[in-house]
């Protein structure tokens, strides 16, 4: 009897468990761009969105404005979604411009390991601040942060402008949600690749 319950158990667990997996993939497959749209839909869609993201980001960040037209290229990922159960996966399209101009699309992916359940959603904005960081970035055929650049994260100090620290990297990064500005969110690991929109 014991041993039959405790069998009735396991599978419960388990059907819990994919359950959940599954509400996790579907929350995040909800949520994610059409790429039914057409190209140039996708690109309007996109710049769109990046604008609002940096406006977003200067109106949460003092200062962050000042970065941005300091930095040689920026790369703007409006929407990066992130979901999974145990391993998480996290990808999002964005747009390059250097000189305030367009300079290309990109992808964003990356994984993770660990308990995670449903979808997030956050704007990435990427900043090269130097004319070789953006080079190298550009001329790579896939980069990856954390083996390709070093990338800092901003943080905002106690004065709530952002650390001067920060300024001296040749790559830095924001991280967005509606709440504002997230601490502590390492973009190591992420994969960027440019795509033809």
């Amino acid at each position: 009897m014991k041993t039959n319950q405790l069998a009735l158990y396991r599978r419960s667990g388990a059907a819990l468990l994919i359950g959940m997996a599954a509400l996790g993939f579907t929350a995040c497959t909800a949520t994610l761009p059409d790429n039914r749209a057409t190209p140039q839909q996708q690109r309007s869609q996109i710049n769109e969105a990046a604008d609002a993201t940096l406006k977003r980001l200067y109106e949460a960040v003092p200062g962050s404005r000042e970065y941005v037209e300091r930095a040689h290229g920026v790369l703007v990922f409006p929407e990066s979604v992130s979901g999974g159960f145990i391993v998480g996966v996290e990808h999002g399209k964005g747009v390059l411009r250097t000189g305030g101009q367009q300079a290309g699309y990109y992808a964003l992916s990356a994984g993770s390991v660990g308990f995670q359940a449903g979808a997030q959603s956050r704007a990435i904005v990427i900043l090269f601040m130097t004319p070789e960081a953006l080079n190298e970035f550009r001329n790579s055929s896939g980069w990856t942060a954390g083996v390709d650049a070093t990338v800092a994260v901003a943080t905002v100090g106690a004065n709530g402008k952002l650390d001067t620290n920060t300024a001296k990297e040749p790559v830095v990064s924001f991280a967005l949600t509606n709440a504002g500005l997230m601490a502590g969110v390492s973009l190591e690991g992420a994969k960027i690749e440019r795509i033809d929109l």
